[in-house]
Formats: structure tokens, C-alpha cells, sequence
């Protein structure tokens, strides 16, 4: 029976039986915004998960040591937040890879999660995480703060709808459409919301944290080994 290295499928969202809440925040580290966002969250006392550009989070080494040393999960946003459709394949993996090492270098260890920009599944680039022992998770709900419907008192409506197991998308990072600004206006009531339902935010789990599973081939497997039900996964491309 032969063994090879397989690359899961993108995590969307956790186990609705759980109490947990993952928020995540992409595109920083951001020197005017992400400090705000972690006063907000330490004042709640919430851990979160951080998808980091690699050459923001080299260019603001301080910053993002602080967002770590405060206990939330740091993961790989590629290094410069190029989208996966329009990069070749050598370009796509570097962008992986780069941005694995720019966090490394800061942090002195590597991120155990990979989140592409704009959620655009593609094959090079999550294989390029997962060789690395990147899980690449997406997310079960967005507050889609960017663009003309970023208003703070949408997104509050939007996240209202929070539940048990979600993975929440928003962002402390400015880039060119994002603001950040009306979603932290809206963090605050997120939190206590999640509070008065018991839910607990806190970041992606370790147990899911794992870029490469193994598969068995060969002769057929005893009754009952099947793996779990795949993850939703969302649009790919080529190569």
C-alpha cells in the first residue's frame, strides 16, 4: 500500500456543534489601524486570527510582533496581496512562499495558516501552503467592509448574523478599498452580541491548522476509514 501527501480542502467554517467563533482580520499589519483593533479586542479579552501581507508585516517588525506577543494566530496573506488569477504559476508560488518568509523572519517561526487574497482558490497556490504545512481557510461569513456598501451600520447588520463555528472575514488593513475604520465602529457591538449568546471568539484552532494530510492508495480501505466530508471550496482556476 502506497502513502502520498495530499492538500486539504479549504476551510470555510469550523463544526456548527462547537461554541467557538473565529474572527479573522486580513491585509495588515496596518500602523494607523491594527493597533485600534487590538485595543478593541483586548479590552474584550478576544483572540483572533491575523492574515498578514509579507511585506507590510516586514516593513512594521514591531507591529507585528505585538499582535503575536498579544496571543492572537498570525497566517499568510502572500507577500504583496497580488491576485491569483493574474500571476503566472512561478509567480503564484512565490507569492506564498515569500510571504511564509517574511512572517518567519519577523516571528522566528513560520504561519501555520495561508488565506488567498480575495478568496480566489488557486491549485499552485494552495499546494504552494500546503508543502509548507499551511491549512488555507477561507470563511463562512464576510462583513464586506469595502467598497461604496462599507458603511459601519451594514456591516454591524451583516455580522449580526454571527453564529456558532463561523469563520468571520473583515479587515484592519487599509489597502485601496478596505475601511477599516467603520468596521472597527462595528466591533464592539459584534462582541458583545457573541457574548450574550455564549459563543467564544477565539482563533482558527490548532487542529486545523494542518497544510498536508495523508492519503492512502492501493488496496481499498477497511470499512470506516473514509475521511471526514469535504470542506465548501469555492471558485478555482488553472495552474
Amino acid at each position: 500500500m502506497n502513502v502520498r501527501n495530499e492538500t486539504p480542502p479549504p476551510l470555510r467554517r469550523l463544526d456548527g456543534r462547537t461554541s467557538r467563533i473565529c474572527l479573522t482580520f486580513d491585509d495588515g499589519p496596518d500602523p494607523e489601524w491594527t493597533p485600534r483593533f487590538l485595543d478593541v479586542l483586548e479590552e474584550a479579552r478576544v483572540r483572533a486570527t491575523f492574515f498578514v501581507v509579507g511585506h507590510a508585516a516586514r516593513r512594521y517588525r514591531t507591529l507585528l510582533r505585538h499582535i503575536a506577543a498579544a496571543g492572537h494566530e498570525i497566517g499568510n496573506h502572500t507577500y504583496a496581496h497580488r491576485h491569483p488569477w493574474t500571476l503566472t504559476p512561478t509567480d503564484a508560488r512565490r507569492e506564498v512562499e515569500d510571504g511564509s518568509a517574511a512572517i518567519a523572519d519577523v516571528l522566528g517561526q513560520a504561519p501555520r495558516l495561508f488565506r488567498p487574497p480575495h478568496g480566489r482558490l488557486r491549485p499552485t497556490m494552495t499546494e504552494a501552503a500546503g508543502a509548507q504545512g499551511q491549512r488555507t481557510v477561507l470563511w463562512s461569513l464576510s462583513a464586506r467592509d469595502w467598497g461604496a456598501f462599507a458603511q459601519a451600520s451594514r456591516i454591524e447588520s451583516r455580522l449580526s448574523r454571527a453564529a456558532a463555528g463561523d469563520i468571520v472575514l473583515m479587515h484592519d488593513g487599509r489597502n485601496r478599498r478596505n475601511h477599516p475604520w467603520e468596521t472597527l465602529h462595528a466591533l464592539p457591538a459584534l462582541l458583545g452580541r457573541l457574548r450574550k449568546a455564549g459563543l467564544e471568539p477565539k482563533p482558527i484552532p490548532p487542529q486545523a491548522a494542518t497544510g498536508r494530510r495523508q492519503k492512502h492508495t492501493g488496496p481499498s480501505q477497511p470499512a470506516g476509514s473514509r475521511g471526514g466530508a469535504r470542506a465548501a471550496v469555492g471558485s478555482v482556476s488553472s495552474p
